[in-house]
């Protein structure tokens, strides 16, 4: 019997001064935060005696960067799975974060029709079936070893929410789904026997802006600059980037 596992991970911390829901949206790479991140996966991952023998990534920049690390520290070639890509979102372009008043414009009212579908994006439904068809084909390529598979937060989140039998409609703001965490799937043959989530690069999360909710430790990014003392580093660093 072989046991297989795949590990789900999020992308690193985004460059994102702005606040923008970035989404599908091209040319958003990962900050310097973002890289120490995908590097941390890599080194827990190589030092801990994991067999990873696969690295599959969404196509965007910010998810091919969090792999490539991880595929360097095990000698491997990466490659893109389209079935990874982030959920497709009526408001890519817009600092959500910055006005929220703006989600409020009638001109957006249709948008909120189905929430359980949901009405403002890509279908939970088909977000689920694109991720279990790239987990399906990650088994066949690493049976009996382990895969790193780098999509976003909305894609594993829905996947998980599936896989544990729970509704795929959700408060984002309960998704357990942090920057850089790995989302471990184990199975013996084509059968789920183990789900597990960590953090290899938790003790970063605090330095974080995420522009999206969950559970994280993250702060959100309203791409508005920060006042309180605590943050005046972490704006110079970001304005370094």
């Amino acid at each position: 019997m072989a046991r297989t596992t795949i590990h789900l991970m999020r992308h690193g911390e985004v460059h994102n001064p702005g606040g923008i829901l970035y989404g599908r949206l091209p040319g958003y790479h990962l900050s310097t935060l973002g890289h120490q991140m995908a590097q941390q996966v890599a080194d827990v991952l190589s030092a801990s005696g994991h067999d990873i023998t696969q690295v599959i990534t969404s196509p965007l920049e910010r998810a091919r960067e969090s792999g490539a690390p991880t595929a360097a520290a095990f000698g491997l070639a990466p490659k893109t799975d389209a079935r990874l890509i982030e959920a497709g979102n009526r408001f890519e372009g817009v600092a959500v974060n910055r006005n929220r008043w703006i989600l409020a414009h009638p001109a957006n009212w249709s948008s909120y029709v189905n929430p359980l579908r949901p009405s403002w994006g890509e279908p939970y439904r088909e977000i689920v079936e694109r991720m279990r068809g790239a987990v399906v084909s990650a088994l066949g390529i690493a049976e009996g070893h382990e895969a790193l598979l780098v999509s976003h937060q909305l894609p594993v989140w829905s996947l998980r929410l599936f896989l544990e039998g729970r509704s795929l409609a959700h408060d984002p703001r309960r998704r357990q789904c942090a920057l850089a965490s790995l989302t471990s799937l184990t199975f013996e043959d084509r059968t789920l026997v183990g789900l597990a989530y960590w953090e290899p690069a938790g003790d970063l999360l605090r330095q974080a802006r995420d522009m999206v909710p969950g559970t994280s430790a993250a702060r959100a990014a309203t791409g508005r600059p920060l006042h309180t003392d605590s943050d005046n580093s972490a704006n110079s660093t970001e304005a370094a980037r």
